[in-house]
C-alpha cells in the first residue's frame, strides 16, 4: 500500500506511525509457491514501505527485508552499526522461534567466517582466502569442460534431458568432489542435506546429515591429506578446530552446491528463452558472459540472504530497525531497484549477487568460471538445444532465500559423444600442502563407478599444462542489436541457432 506524506512521517509512500503496515501481522511471507512464482511483484509492493519492509521468512520468523540498493550497501558495509553474529537473534534466543523452524539452519550462529566479526572473522576468512588462492583457474576450466563433456555424453544420445537434474546439479558436485577431495557417496549426502536446508524441509534432519558427512570427510583428510581444500584448511596456520572445520565447510560447500546449481540453471533458462541471447549471431546474440551478468543482476541464485543484526535500535533511511531482529538483504530486489541510475548490465559487475563488504563471497572467481564454462560447453556441444515447454510454464522451488528452478526440460537432436580425452595425470606425493606453497592446480576427476576404489578425490592434482587449453572467457564483446524474445518451448524447431559458430568466433577460431 502507498501513503501520502504526513507531519510525523514526511516521506511519501511510507506507512505513517500507527499504520497496520508496521505490525508483525502485516509482514509479507517470502515462502510458498506464490512468492516463488513472482518474487518481483512482491519486491515492488514492499518498496512502498521504504528501503526496508517487514517480511516473514517462515512461520513465526519475522525479519526486515532491505530492498534498496543504496540501503543494502549501508547494511553490508556498515560494520560499526550492523553485525553478522546470529547469537543476537532475540526471537531464537528467547524461544519465540523454535530450534526446528525450517529457516534456523540457514540463519543460526555457526563458528565460521559467515557468522563471525572482527578478529574472529579475519582469522576464519583469511584461511578460506589463502586456500582458494591455491586453485589454478586454468586447471579449473579444463576440469569443468571435462566434467561437462562426461555429463553431456550420458544424455546427449537421448535427445532430451532435465538440465537441472542431469547437468546443473551434477556438474558442481563433480567439481566439489575434486576441490574438496570429497568421495562421491559423501558428496551425495552433502547435496541432499544442503538442498533440504535451502528448501526448509526436515531442517534438523538435514543439518545432522551434513554434520555427519563432514565429520567423516575431515577424519578422512586427517588420515590421508592431499592437495584439496579440506587438507589445506586443516594444515593452515589458523589452526582450525574440528568444530570450526565443520562449520567452515558448511558455508563453503553450501555455496558450491545449491547457489552454483541455480546460477547454471538460471543462466541456461535465460539463454534458451530470451531473444537477446538465443538468436542467431547474424541477428545479434550476446555471449554467455553477458547472460551471466544479466542473471546476477535480475535472478541471482541467492535472492535474499546477507542476514545482519543492528547493534542497537537504528533507522535505515528513516525506517526503524530494532536490535535483535534479523535484517535480511534482498540481493534480487536491491539490484532491480528502480532508483538505480542505469540498467546497463553487460560487463557491469556492480550487482550484489556476491554480497559486498567484508562478507562478500570469497569464491566469486571460481563460481563464475564454473558457470560460464558449463553454459558455453553445453551450447557448443548441443547447438540446437531448446526448451521443451514454454518458459513461463517453468516452475520455481519455494523458499525465502534462493531463486531455484524445479526443473529445466529441454530437447535437441540426439548426439553421440565426441569429447577429447584429457592427457594422463601425473601422480604427486600425498603430503599435506603448506600454506606458503605456490598456486596448486585442481586435482583429477574421481572414479564414479567404483566406490571401492582406493583413490581419494583431491590426491592427484593437475598442473596447468595438463588441463585442456581453454581461452579465458571475456565480457568485453560489445552488445549487438537485440532481437525480439522468442516464445518458450520449441515453435522454432529446426532453426539452428549457431551456438557452435558463436563459440568459435568468440574464441578467435
Amino acid at each position: 500500500m502507498t501513503h501520502p506524506a504526513s507531519p510525523d512521517d514526511p516521506r511519501p509512500g511510507t506507512p505513517p506511525p500507527g499504520c497496520p503496515a508496521h505490525s508483525p501481522a502485516s509482514a509479507t511471507p517470502l515462502y510458498g509457491p506464490e512468492f516463488a512464482a513472482d518474487p518481483g511483484a512482491v519486491y515492488a509492493r514492499l518498496r512502498a514501505y521504504g528501503p526496508a519492509a517487514p517480511v516473514r521468512l517462515a512461520p513465526d520468523v519475522d525479519a526486515m527485508l532491505v530492498t534498496s540498493y543504496a540501503a543494502a550497501l549501508q547494511v553490508l558495509r556498515g560494520t560499526e552499526t550492523f553485525g553478522k553474529d546470529a547469537r543476537r537473534w532475540r526471537a531464537l534466543a528467547e524461544g519465540t522461534v523454535a530450534p526446528d523452524n525450517p529457516v534456523v539452519p540457514m540463519m543460526a550462529y555457526r563458528p565460521n567466517a559467515l557468522f563471525s566479526e572482527g578478529d574472529a572473522h579475519r582469522r576464519l576468512r583469511g584461511a578460506i582466502d589463502d586456500c582458494l588462492r591455491a586453485v589454478d583457474p586454468d586447471a579449473l576450466r579444463g576440469y569443468v569442460e571435462h566434467s561437462a563433456d562426461a555429463l553431456i555424453d550420458a544424455f546427449g544420445p537421448v535427445g532430451e534431458a532435465d538440465l537441472l537434474d542431469d547437468y546443473a546439479k551434477h556438474l558442481p558436485l563433480r567439481v566439489l568432489g575434486q576441490m574438496f577431495g570429497c568421495p562421491a557417496d559423501l558428496g551425495d549426502r552433502l547435496y541432499t542435506g544442503m538442498r533440504g536446508i535451502f528448501d526448509g524441509v526436515d531442517a534438523e534432519k538435514c543439518d545432522a546429515l551434513i554434520t555427519e558427512a563432514l565429520s567423516e570427510l575431515i577424519a578422512l583428510k586427517r588420515r590421508r591429506p592431499g592437495g584439496d581444500m579440506v587438507s589445506r584448511l586443516l594444515a593452515h596456520e589458523a589452526r582450525l578446530t574440528d568444530e570450526e572445520m565443520i562449520h567452515q565447510l558448511v558455508v563453503l560447500m553450501g555455496a558450491s552446491t545449491e547457489p552454483q546449481q541455480n546460477l547454471i540453471a538460471n543462466g541456461l533458462r535465460l539463454l534458451l528463452s530470451d531473444g537477446r541471447f538465443a538468436g542467431d549471431l547474424g541477428v545479434g546474440s550476446l555471449p554467455v558472459e553477458d547472460a551471466l551478468d544479466e542473471v546476477l543482476w535480475t535472478d541471482p541464485p541467492m535472492a535474499n540472504y546477507g542476514v545482519h543484526y543492528a547493534f542497537h535500535d537504528v533507522e535505515l533511511d528513516g525506517v526503524p530497525l530494532r536490535e535483535g531482529v534479523p535484517v535480511v538483504v534482498s540481493f534480487a530486489a536491491a539490484t532491480t531497484d528502480p532508483a538505480l541510475a542505469t540498467d546497463r548490465r553487460s560487463g557491469n559487475r556492480a550487482h550484489l549477487a556476491w554480497s559486498a563488504g567484508p562478507h562478500g563471497c570469497p569464491a566469486q572467481r571460481e563460481a563464475r568460471i564454473i558457470a560460464s564454462v558449463a553454459l558455453e560447453r553445453l551450447l557448443d556441444r548441443l547447438p540446437d538445444l531448446e526448451l521443451a515447454v514454454p518458459a513461463d510454464e517453468l516452475t520455481w522451488r519455494p523458499g525465502p532465500f534462493h531463486r531455484a528452478l524445479a526443473a529445466l526440460p529441454v530437447r535437441f537432436p540426439p548426439v553421440t559423444g565426441l569429447r577429447v580425452p584429457l592427457p594422463a595425470e601425473v601422480p604427486v606425493p600425498e603430503a599435506a600442502p603448506r600454506t606458503t606453497t605456490p598456486r596448486t592446480a585442481l586435482p583429477k576427476e574421481p572414479p564414479t563407478a567404483s566406490p571401492a576404489s582406493p583413490e581419494t578425490p583431491g590426491d592427484v592434482p593437475w598442473t596447468s599444462s595438463q588441463a585442456r587449453p581453454s581461452s579465458p572467457l571475456t565480457s568485453s564483446t560489445p552488445q549487438a542489436p537485440t532481437s525480439p524474445a522468442r516464445p518458450g518451448g520449441s515453435p522454432g524447431a529446426g532453426r539452428r541457432r549457431g551456438w557452435n559458430f558463436l563459440a568459435r568466433w568468440w574464441r578467435g577460431r
